[in-house]
């Protein structure tokens, strides 16, 4: 069998590293991935997926990357079940095991300064 996901999208939300009862650093992050086809309208469709980071993967994400950024995520997908006002609903996200910073905002931040100063 195999359960794996490779994922390449834009950060949607500004990050928030959290330790759970244990101790464990953990992070939530919703990636915005466009589709590579047009719907009926004519336009491209987004799916966003919920992934959850854990551990050393976490704190680096959250230092070094930000809302708007794209990253690469590497990992398995997990259903879990919870308990909403008396209903059963299942969520599927992609567990992160490994995330590759492909743009941040030091490097977009670094560019614009460097735009500034050949003017």
């Amino acid at each position: 069998m195999l359960n794996q996901v490779v994922l390449v999208g834009r950060i949607v939300y500004e990050l928030e590293l959290k330790k759970n009862d244990s101790g464990k650093r953990y992070m939530s992050l919703t990636l915005a991935i466009p589709r590579s086809f047009k719907n009926m309208e004519g336009n491209y469709d987004t799916d966003f997926i919920r992934c959850l980071l854990w551990d050393n993967i976490a704190e680096n994400t959250s230092v070094y990357c930000h809302k708007g950024d794209i990253v690469g995520v590497k990992g398995r997908l997990q259903s879990r079940t919870i308990e909403k006002k008396d209903k059963r609903e299942t969520i599927m996200e992609v567990i992160a095991e490994k995330v590759t910073f492909l743009t941040s905002s030091k490097t977009k931040d670094k560019d614009a300064k460097d735009e500034k100063e050949e003017t």
